[in-house]
């Protein structure tokens, strides 16, 4: 087996066997580090000793033999060494109780629920996701979102201790509590998506890592829940979106937007998947957002054209979105939608009035809207300046280029 195809398999198994040892042990801090200290010995030594016959249980086994010394090392610093049997492993520890048979899909869905608990913050959410669940280093993630290991490492360190502190058990919630947390859990890969897609700041339009990290850990939640609806939404979602990607930039990383993007280097094995995802999921009842915003992503994928795409249905789709809860951004994209059907001028009133309302106060989307709208329109001088000052909003560097090129545009033509 290579070295790639270790990390792969070492990457699948990492929730897994987080996950058994937290359901029989708890600690779910202490039982962390024994599983990295686990995956860094099989990356040691499978590619040379060759992969067990049985690789979880194989790290169930080293994990569960670390997490052992480490708390009989805990204990002993807190002069507690009378505690330290009853976390010595039972014979039986690899059968699960009587009472209830977990599985492999069980325990990661479970694991995800925790990392997404309701006293964390939706970053510390996602860097926990990552970290747990992901199996991404504290330095994979914390380059991602371009902060320092050290700004990380406290960042999921706080987290795990949130979770520690909150009691909560390793058992999956029911109820009303389940459908908050799964809520949660959906939330969180969607911002892991977003801002791989769309990055917020930095050098690079977008980062892959992301992108493939969130549509990896969907997949494994529509896996463990094929028959929700919202789960399988937002999976068609990410693979609708990110079927776009590789015309989103030019040769230079530049940003090019969808009404100029060359449509023959858009995946058309995502848009099939996810055309074949969402068009199972909506007839299954009420739609969610996050059917409604993969119906729209289909819409705009299977259109031949930028002009020729379905405006009137998805400014219908963007007004049931809107009464599902006020979201500015989506009011946003309506607006361009309004526009798409009805006229620049129709659109540029509900920005207008985005504006007024200060909801999007400081946000460079409802500069760049205006800015492109006003230059449908042919004020090229109002355009200019909103374009100015949409780069002056950004953080992001693709972003900053595209809208000064287009205020130049403005005054050349």
């Amino acid at each position: 087996m290579s070295d790639t195809e270790v990390e792969d398999l070492l990457r699948t198994c990492a929730p897994q066997v987080l996950a058994a040892l937290v359901r029989r042990y708890g600690h779910f801090d202490t039982a962390e580090d024994a599983v990295q200290d686990a995956l860094l010995a099989a990356a040691t030594q499978w590619p040379e000793a060759g992969t067990p016959d049985n690789p979880r249980a194989w790290l169930i086994t080293v994990a569960s033999r670390r997490l052992t010394d480490l708390l009989r090392n805990e204990q002993a610093r807190r002069r507690r060494e009378d505690t330290v049997a009853r976390w010595a492993l039972p014979e039986d520890w690899l059968t699960p109780p009587a009472d209830r048979e977990p599985t492999d899909a069980d325990d990661t869905l479970v694991l995800l629920f925790l990392c997404c608990h309701p006293t964390l913050t939706p970053a510390a959410q996602v860097a926990l996701t990552l970290r747990a669940v992901g199996g991404l280093t504290t330095a994979e993630i914390a380059r991602a979102f371009l902060v320092s290991e050290a700004t990380m490492t406290k960042r999921i360190g706080r987290a795990k201790k949130m979770v520690k502190d909150s009691g909560v058990g390793f058992a999956p919630p029911t109820g009303a509590h389940r459908d908050a947390r799964l809520s949660a859990v959906l939330h969180v890969l969607y911002l892991i998506y977003t801002e791989g897609y769309a990055s917020t700041s930095g050098p690079s339009l977008h980062r892959v890592e992301l992108c493939a990290e969130a549509i990896r850990l969907t997949r494994l939640v529509h896996r463990l829940l094929p028959d929700d609806a919202e789960v399988t939404g937002l999976l068609a979602l990410m693979l609708l979106t990110d079927a776009r990607r590789p015309a989103r930039t030019g040769p230079t990383g530049e940003l090019v937007p969808m009404e100029e993007q060359n449509r023959a280097l858009w995946h058309t094995d995502a848009i099939s998947e996810g055309i074949a995802l969402i068009t199972a999921a909506l007839p299954s009842g009420v739609p969610g957002p996050y059917q409604l915003q993969a119906a729209i992503a289909a819409l705009h994928d299977e259109a031949p054209t930028y002009q020729a795409t379905d405006w009137p249905q998805i400014v219908l789709l963007y007004e049931r979105l809107l009464a599902l809860g006020d979201n500015p951004i989506i009011e946003l994209n309506h607006a361009v939608a309004i526009a798409m059907a009805r006229g620049p001028m129709a659109g540029l009133r509900l920005v207008d009035a985005l504006a007024d309302g200060g909801k999007l106060a400081g946000d460079h989307r409802l500069a760049a809207v205006r800015a492109h709208l006003l230059e449908s329109m042919g004020d090229r001088t109002g355009a200019r300046e909103a374009y100015l000052l949409a780069a002056q909003q950004t953080m992001s560097i693709p972003q900053q280029r595209y809208l000064h090129t287009r205020a130049r545009r403005t005054i050349d033509e």
